[in-house]
């Protein structure tokens, strides 16, 4: 899980460097070829028949508008705001997912929880640093991007019997399908061997990230590693100062750190509640 996050954040860093010479729709159709062509090998033994009989269809239509939603968002968001501003917006994703829960799902919540959820939305406010000019529009698609990858993780609940190669697939596909309708009104020549080279790593280093994250949820309980995913904003951090000399902000420290607090409590709120109830096992399997 540890490196998993390193190499999100090492990703994420590469596709900083690359929106500021080439335009959103070129970058998201190379990085989207890269990760299509390492992913194809996993669909043989039956993959695509998987791809003929999906479940809820309509459900992994909305999910795949959602991630490329994501996806374009996340670089536009990239090239104007520093790296930890970007991930501590995305890293609030688990606090929409929370409030979201009870209308889209049906799940109840106790006063702890809308507790914890109350202070996450303080802390994204502080990021925002509230005042006149707090809703930019980088900052504006920014909260619209982590609340479509809120809604990635919300329909991930209701799309529990699709493989996860398959997901991973239809978001590849998807974000092609957009990048393409993109890349014609800012395609750019490609400057030099090392552009290429870091544009067709962007897709395997984040393939890499996910399979690695997979691996790791199978490996131990969730509760023991999926807190480690706030390392990422760690890394932003590190990777922010050392490629593009951006030092955090006192309100997005302040921000990031309520709302790392909100998400973990809610993270382990719902464990404990769902081992009362009998829905997790009380130790890891």
């Amino acid at each position: 899980m540890l490196l998993g996050m390193l190499m999100f954040a090492l990703n994420d860093a590469m596709a900083k460097a690359l929106v500021a010479d080439y335009g959103l729709g070129q970058v998201v159709v190379l990085r989207s070829l890269a990760a299509l062509v390492l992913l194809l090998p996993f669909l043989a033994g039956g993959g695509w028949r998987m791809v003929r009989h999906v479940e809820q269809p309509r459900m992994q239509l909305a999910r795949v508008l959602a991630s490329t939603v994501e996806i374009i968002t996340f670089y536009f968001a990239v090239k104007a705001l520093p790296l930890a501003d970007v991930m501590t917006y995305w890293l609030a994703a688990p606090i929409y997912v929370a409030a979201a829960s009870p209308f889209l799902l049906g799940e109840r919540l106790g006063w702890r929880r809308i507790s914890a959820i109350l202070v996450g939305f303080i802390g994204v406010l502080i990021t925002l640093e509230p005042s006149s000019q707090m809703f930019t529009p980088a900052a504006t698609v920014s909260i619209a991007g982590s609340a479509a990858f809120a809604f990635m993780m919300l329909s991930g609940r209701s799309l529990r019997g699709t493989p996860d190669r398959m997901l991973v697939l239809f978001q590849v596909v998807a974000a092609l399908i957009g990048g393409l309708f993109f890349a014609p009104f800012d395609w750019a020549p490609i400057a030099s061997t090392g552009h290429f080279l870091m544009l067709s790593m962007l897709g395997v280093v984040s393939m890499g990230a996910h399979m690695l994250v997979n691996r790791a949820l199978k490996m131990a309980d969730a509760a023991a590693v999926a807190p480690l995913q706030y390392t990422l904003l760690l890394w932003a951090v590190i990777f922010g100062w050392l490629f593009f000399g951006d030092v955090p902000r006192p309100s997005m420290i302040v921000g990031a750190s309520l709302i790392i607090a909100s998400g973990l409590f809610i993270f382990f709120r719902e464990r404990q509640l769902k081992k009362r109830d009998g829905i997790l096992p009380a130790v890891p399997e």
